[in-house]
């Protein structure tokens, strides 16, 4: 931990400890130049409880099983989605097929390897997920979970690449003048997934942080 940390938590202890108030503390520290970010984070380590000394509240931790646990939850979020983006695809083929590339009517390999990722790896997901939901209603501490926590700004990071890249996609293709219904559809697809997974994990990032 970063030196300069250690000494405003250390300030905020002792100051509680000798009774200041939670907004006095907050307002000498913006005073002295510190950041309202660094403030609250300082601050919100502390319980606001009434006790004669100040209460600290649980800190994000980490374990191996929820790393497990946590991995294997992300890795077939990530094999169901791009699978069923991948199906999707080709589902848009086979319904606007390319004269230039004829398409073959039969089912496909790359869509029966989807179909097989997809029933084996969401089904996964959704029994983990329930889980991990059934977890940290009986003990809320689990919400800070620092595997939680990276895996879910990890995956944050990647749907935002891909809905910044299918962007630049139709961004490109408007103006190479290749707009078609199938090359429309496909950008969609691929948008309404990377938003939906970067929606979800937003709002439970912000429900954590409600519940802190």
């Amino acid at each position: 931990m970063p030196s300069g940390t250690q000494d405003l938590e250390r300030f905020v202890r002792s100051s509680l400890m000798r009774g200041c108030t939670r907004k006095s503390v907050e307002t000498v520290l913006l005073d002295a130049g510190w950041t309202p970010e660094q403030v609250r984070g300082a601050l919100s380590g502390f319980a606001d409880v009434e006790f004669t000394v100040p209460v600290p509240k649980p800190r994000p931790y980490l374990s191996a099983r929820d790393t497990f646990i946590y991995l294997v939850l992300f890795t077939t979020l990530y094999l169901s989605a791009y699978h069923f983006g991948s199906l999707l695809f080709q589902l848009i083929n086979r319904t606007f097929p390319d004269a230039a590339m004829p398409y073959n009517n039969g089912v496909s390999q790359s869509m029966r390897w989807s179909v097989s990722s997809i029933v084996i790896a969401f089904p996964v997901f959704l029994w983990i997920s329930g889980r991990i939901r059934g977890e940290i209603a009986r003990e809320p501490i689990k919400r800070q979970s620092a595997a939680r926590r990276w895996l879910t700004y990890l995956t944050l990071f990647v749907a935002a690449v891909v809905v910044i890249c299918d962007l630049i996609t139709l961004v490109d293709g408007v103006l190479g003048g290749e707009i078609t219904v199938r090359f429309v559809l496909k950008v969609l697809v691929a948008a309404v997934i990377a938003c939906t997974v970067f929606g979800y994990y937003l709002w439970d990032l912000r429900s954590d942080e409600r519940v802190a």
